[in-house]
């Protein structure tokens, strides 16, 4: 396993983490979960990943469990603040109260002192910016969190977070969001703003949710066993399930297979070939594709390898900076 320091701070994460949306929970039984994150471990990922809101909070509580009895100070452990998490109208959004109020709540469920880094789960319009930056300061200096970071941030909202976090005495080092071969909307402008800020990516859905595997096959229905298949968690997949855009996936095999890679460590270690990303996220339903995606750590490819990808995937590429995901 590699690692990358996360931003302009001295924190040092597994360049792949392990993250729990859509699994622990609710997509797997908690036998299941608790040996792919044994096989993470194992595998020497440190950094894990995950949300009070994921699976209706359940799946900070699953984590909790499965790392209880590891030594805390070899661990990065991550949650975030912002979607809903009960009926009230303040249990969600980035307000002092609802931020409080989660990271006590995450931290009971986690079963830790400390969050190393939590992360406004999206940008709250609603509440001005600084009372969250003052809320998550407070948390800081209260040794409650030990960094901040953001999830899907648009680059001007990046730029003034950092900066007030700044004139607040904390750092803000890292922004969460979707990056994949298929989706790059964050390189024209958030990665840009980002390293100009300090900020590092922390990216989410490095193989489209499946996509990027290639076991989706153009014309056919997704296999029932994946996550593609899945009545609940499938539908997010939806965009990517294209003819057009599966049919370009295949033509990646050739290329992948003269590397000696999966298909999925190839699209990993495409994203961590961008020098902003610190960590490529990956879940897991069995640990063997645990154990797949972590030979993606340390894998450099070559300049004519990226060009001969974007050649095969043309103009199914999402660039658009303006879909940046919205609250």
């Amino acid at each position: 396993m590699e690692h990358r320091r996360l931003g302009r701070s001295g924190l040092t994460i597994s360049e792949i983490a392990y993250g729990n949306w859509l699994t622990h929970g609710s997509q797997v039984e908690e036998d299941a979960a608790h040996a792919c994150v044994h096989a993470a471990l194992d595998a020497g990922i440190t950094t894990f990943d995950t949300a009070d809101v994921y699976a209706g909070t359940k799946a900070e509580s699953v984590l909790g469990r499965a790392l209880k009895g590891q030594r805390r100070e070899g661990l990065e452990i991550f949650t975030k603040v912002y979607w809903p998490t009960g009926p009230g109208r303040n249990d969600r959004g980035l307000s002092r109260k609802h931020v409080t109020e989660s990271c006590n709540a995450s931290l009971q469920r986690l079963q830790t002192d400390h969050i190393d880094l939590y992360q406004a789960h999206r940008y709250d319009s609603t509440v001005p910016l600084e009372e969250t930056m003052t809320a998550f300061a407070d948390l800081v200096r209260a040794g409650k969190v030990l960094y901040v970071g953001v999830s899907e941030w648009r680059a001007e909202e990046i730029t003034a977070g950092a900066a007030l976090a700044r004139e607040l005495g904390i750092q803000l080092i890292s922004n969460q969001p979707q990056y994949s071969m298929l989706w790059r909307v964050i390189e024209e402008e958030v990665v840009p703003a980002s390293e100009e800020a300090g900020v590092s990516q922390i990216v989410w859905s490095p193989i489209a949710q499946g996509v990027l595997t290639g076991k989706y096959l153009p014309g056919e229905a997704p296999p029932a066993d994946s996550r593609g298949g899945h009545e609940k968690v499938g539908g997010s997949m939806k965009p990517f399930l294209t003819d057009d855009i599966l049919t370009r996936v295949q033509q990646l095999k050739p290329i992948a297979g003269d590397l000696g890679l999966s298909m999925a460590q190839l699209a990993i270690a495409w994203v961590l070939q961008n020098r902003n990303v610190a960590a490529a996220i990956v879940g897991a339903s069995r640990p063997e594709q645990v154990h797949d995606n972590v030979q993606a750590a340390g894998v450099t490819l070559p300049a004519e390898v990226l060009a001969r990808i974007d050649e095969v995937l043309g103009d199914v590429v999402e660039r658009d900076a303006g879909k940046t995901a919205r609250g």
